[in-house]
């Protein structure tokens, strides 16, 4: 059975909204809402007042977790500082998971890169989680959406190492890179067993840069912005995603994005994770006006 992605190219903090309630998903108890922070000095990141409707739709609480790279966001100390520069504490409540240690292990049963993946310990803490994605590329996983933000996104700082090396940190720039890729997937199953599925997803299409917003120096945008995607099932959406770029053959900066998306072989992740069973490439897109 496809998985139902619904699509809007209207780009609104309502329309967020919109898209989450047709999902028909409640999500119960307290819920985490999984946001990117944005490194210090990077432009392409999407801002508090464009999430803050859906995040309070839900009563939810934003959660993050540090970085594995210097930078602002590296320790716990830094990284509220730059929540607090960006905003993200004056809207609503704020959570590092990994704030303090010791971190929360989870097991990977079908882990075939990596069997473990460590989480920041305040995850424990939640019933449910919505996953907001800024849809983009990346410069080592060929893009970034709710796969990433399920994986590395919730990993700890150390987790992050441990995901990057395919299970030795040491390795975290050197490890076999579809290794890697696979191993972001194999993590990302561990937090949908977590929370037992109950768990959502949208991506927004805008500010297409090839660069993360994890990135302090990132390249411009180079594609028109494309519209807004929500799911349940986190395979389908970075599949429809992908597909709608591949689809936008009259923007001139296409080529651009899928030369950084294809040269890391960025689509191996989906594939890994549509191997896996938790979720399909095969999707239907429910487009809303």
């Amino acid at each position: 059975m496809k998985s139902k992605v619904y699509f809007s190219k209207t780009i609104t903090p309502e329309k967020v909204t919109e898209l989450y309630r047709l999902l028909g998903k409640s999500l119960s108890g307290k819920v985490a809402v999984k946001v990117h922070s944005g490194e210090v000095g990077n432009q392409n990141f999407i801002t508090p007042d464009f999430w803050k409707p859906m995040i309070d739709a839900v009563n939810g609480t934003f959660v993050e977790c540090n970085t594995a790279y210097d930078g602002g966001r590296d320790t716990t100390e830094k990284h509220l500082k730059t929540l607090s520069l960006h905003g993200w504490d004056q809207g609503f409540p704020v959570d590092l998971l990994d704030a303090e240690g010791p971190d929360l292990e989870l097991s990977i049963p079908q882990g075939k890169m990596i069997q473990k993946n460590y989480v920041g310990k305040n995850l424990a803490k939640y019933d449910s989680m919505l996953v907001l994605s800024h849809f983009k590329g990346h410069p080592m996983g060929g893009y970034g959406g709710a796969l990433k933000q399920l994986s590395i996104g919730v990993a700890s700082s150390y987790g992050k190492s441990y995901i990057h090396g395919v299970g030795k940190p040491e390795d975290f720039w050197t490890s076999d890179h579809d290794s890697f890729l696979a191993a972001m997937a194999e993590a990302a199953s561990s937090v949908i067993s977590f929370f037992d599925g109950n768990l959502a997803y949208i991506n927004v299409m805008k500010n297409l840069s090839i660069d993360c917003d994890c990135c302090e120096v990132a390249e411009d945008p180079c594609m028109a912005d494309i519209g807004i995607l929500a799911s349940t099932d986190p395979v389908a959406i970075d599949q429809a995603c992908l597909s709608l770029v591949y689809a936008a053959k009259d923007d001139p900066g296409q080529k651009h994005f899928l030369e950084r998306v294809e040269s890391l072989n960025g689509a191996h992740t989906i594939e890994v994770a549509a191997e896996m069973g938790y979720g399909s490439r095969e999707y239907e897109l429910v487009t809303v006006e």
